[in-house]
């Protein structure tokens, strides 16, 4: 039987192994000319060695690359080493050996192509992974790209940017995919062929949502060396439809109300830079606006988890793998005419005025909020977690916000909601002022306080969706998850991963 892990102590009586599975590449390394100050290689007339590139684990779950070398008194035992381990490599069949690789020069900070330069190239190399480039120059670059070029050469898609990069990847690789299996993507209610390729992210962002969500660290170089030893992780993509025509697709929030109304403020506001995201949530926050509309919502009653169970995605989340076989077993049911799903099970309808309303297939988490907006939500399960924020006070709905910053429970407030959903439909109702007056009338149009009413909210006609930083303007939208449609070069966040020591 094949190892798989390789194990050595070193001269200092350190003790390591490391998975065969996280060696990026072995090499012979060439000792002529070299002095050695230990007396135990000064014996060897004429030492061998190759050197073994492995990944190290390091603080906050951070990959690193290291280097070990091992010394052997005989070439035939150094050669014999290098053969078996290549050969044990050369089995690892999910390593990538051909990538397409986007990157948006003009996002976060403007670091992308240097960050890939410095950071992830040379590991790409080290690995023996050949690249195509394609540096974007406008919108939609990479998404119509992907449309025309032939992709079935390729191992993967790399995008190097931020969520809005990603985004823009996702788009290109599931619309070929259906154009290619003839799925019409416009239909609410059509199956979606997943994608064979994987999608590997390079945070080059402000924010890298996805990326910290997946990975559990904003970093370049976790994320290439994810990427280099072939991780897969898969990942539900909600679709958001309008009047049976395709909006987006969505993997992280879809947010209406607060979140909306910071992402449409925002974009009339590029001219001040990242800080317009701070800006634009202050004045929003001040704004309290409330809307008022009818949400109806399928539960997802396959998963096995719940929004308040405090159990977190992790990698190799049996939440995920669970709910995907349970979803299955449903289809199945619903193939072979035992039952219908849809129509067993029964749509709740929630009616009111609310703060925010929130959906998100992962938590959401990022260096400002580690715990996102749903702690407990999952990559794969088939659903996605349903925030309702009611009408409330400015100081109350502070409270909730503050909450996504600590350890505590952000749903323990009873003017929120949440539920567990694979299905959702939105119809916003618009404000009436009953108040006929030139003061109610001037509520309406400028009403950024309510200053004869501080704990009321300001009604407003409609907000706009916050799709994954894009503005949806339709209110009226209707949702479906697609469980596990995408992979990623990830294998999700391990739990308490060992540290290893700087040697």
């Amino acid at each position: 039987m094949l190892p798989s892990t390789l194990e050595w102590h070193s001269l200092r009586s350190h003790a390591c192994s490391v998975p065969i599975s996280e060696i990026i590449t072995v090499e012979e390394t060439d000792v002529n000319g070299k002095h050695y100050t230990s007396g135990k290689w000064q014996k060897m007339e004429k030492p061998y060695a190759f050197t073994v590139h492995r990944v190290r684990r390091a603080r906050q779950h951070r990959w690193r690359w290291a280097q070990v070398t091992f010394w052997c008194p005989e070439e035939q035992l150094c050669h014999l080493w290098l053969q078996t381990l290549r050969e044990l490599l050369e089995k690892l069949t999910s390593r990538p050996k051909h990538l397409l690789v986007f990157i948006n020069p003009f996002g976060g900070k403007g670091q992308g192509k240097r960050i890939y330069e410095r950071k992830v190239a040379p590991l790409f190399t080290l690995a023996s992974i050949t690249t195509e480039i394609i540096v974007t120059e406008r919108a939609n670059h990479a998404k119509e790209s992907l449309y025309e070029l032939n992709i079935d050469k390729y191992d993967g898609i790399v995008c190097v940017g931020g969520d809005g990069m990603f985004s823009e990847v996702l788009h290109g690789l599931v619309g070929r995919t259906q154009r290619d299996a003839g799925v019409d993507q416009d239909q609410p209610r059509a199956a979606l062929v997943p994608s064979p390729l994987r999608i590997g992210i390079i945070p080059a962002g402000s924010t890298d949502c996805v990326c910290y969500s997946t990975v559990g660290t904003n970093d370049a170089e976790t994320s290439a060396l994810h990427i280099v030893v072939g991780d897969s992780l898969p990942m539900d993509v909600s679709s958001v439809h309008h009047s049976s025509t395709l909006l987006r697709y969505s993997v992280s929030l879809l947010g209406y109300g607060f979140y909306g109304d910071i992402i449409k403020d925002s974009e009339q506001k590029r001219w001040m830079g990242l800080i317009r995201y701070d800006f634009s949530g202050l004045k929003t926050f001040l704004s309290h606006h409330c809307y008022e509309g009818t949400v109806s919502f399928l539960p997802a009653q396959h998963t096995v988890g719940s929004p308040r169970d405090r159990k977190p995605c992790r990698a190799g989340c049996f939440v995920c793998r669970q709910s995907k076989r349970q979803l299955e077993e449903e289809r199945k049911r619903s193939l072979y005419g035992l039952e219908s799903a849809e129509e067993v099970e029964e749509w709740k309808v929630v009616c009111g005025q609310f703060l925010a309303i929130n959906a998100t297939n992962m938590s959401c988490a990022c260096p400002r909020s580690p715990q996102g907006l749903s702690p407990a939500a999952h990559l794969g399960d088939g659903s996605s977690d349903l925030i309702l924020i009611r009408k409330c006070s400015r100081f109350n709905f502070l409270r909730f916000l503050v909450r996504h910053t600590n350890q505590g429970d952000q749903f323990d407030f009873t003017f929120v909601e949440v539920y567990r959903v694979k299905k959702f439909q939105f119809v916003s109702k618009p404000a009436e002022d009953k108040d006929g007056s030139v003061r109610g009338r001037g509520k309406k149009r400028l009403g950024q306080l309510c200053s004869d009413r501080p704990p009321c909210c300001c009604a407003v006609s409609s907000s706009a969706w916050n799709c994954d930083g894009e503005v949806l303007s339709s209110p009226a939208i209707e949702v479906r998850v697609h469980c596990q449609l995408v992979r990623l070069f990830a294998r999700g966040i391990e739990e308490n991963s060992k540290q290893e020591s700087h040697r």
